[in-house]
């Protein structure tokens, strides 16, 4: 898979306004329920224009396909945070694993996600005994 390069001038390119109905049968909603915990989870996610995870347990549900927002995945599984990885230009992006396809998708991360959750899965790999300490400090 090859890389955009970025463009010229600008540093991050805007996201576009997607209009999302979260409600029920296709209605416009202003929260939906976690799979995961159960919390109501507001639209509104600072630092990014349409919010796909919990900020609490980072899990979603997977519905979007190609494109974040535009909701046209059939699958509708479980996902759960598996890594974080870094951007060239320092953001972080959540890896979800899909339970029901198998599917992995990158999601931006919110200004209100849990930083505790988010440092634990920072730390996971450390945490395992199958990966040897010594080889990960010396990446």
């Amino acid at each position: 898979m090859t890389r955009r390069k970025p463009r010229r001038g600008s540093e991050r390119r805007p996201q576009r306004a997607k209009d999302v109905l979260h409600g029920p049968a296709g209605a416009r909603g202003d929260a939906f329920r976690c799979v995961g915990c159960r919390l109501d989870v507001p639209l509104a996610a600072p630092g990014t224009a349409h919010r796909n995870h919990c900020p609490s347990c980072l899990v979603s549900l997977h519905v979007d396909g190609r494109v974040p927002g535009d909701r046209a995945a059939g699958c509708r599984g479980r996902m759960v945070p598996l890594s974080l990885s870094v951007r060239q230009d320092g953001e972080w992006m959540l890896i979800h694993h899909c339970l029901a396809c198998g599917r992995l998708s990158a999601n931006r991360i919110a200004g209100d996600d849990n930083a505790l959750a988010l440092v634990r899965l920072a730390l996971r790999p450390l945490a395992d005994a199958a990966v040897p300490v010594r080889a990960m400090l010396a990446l």
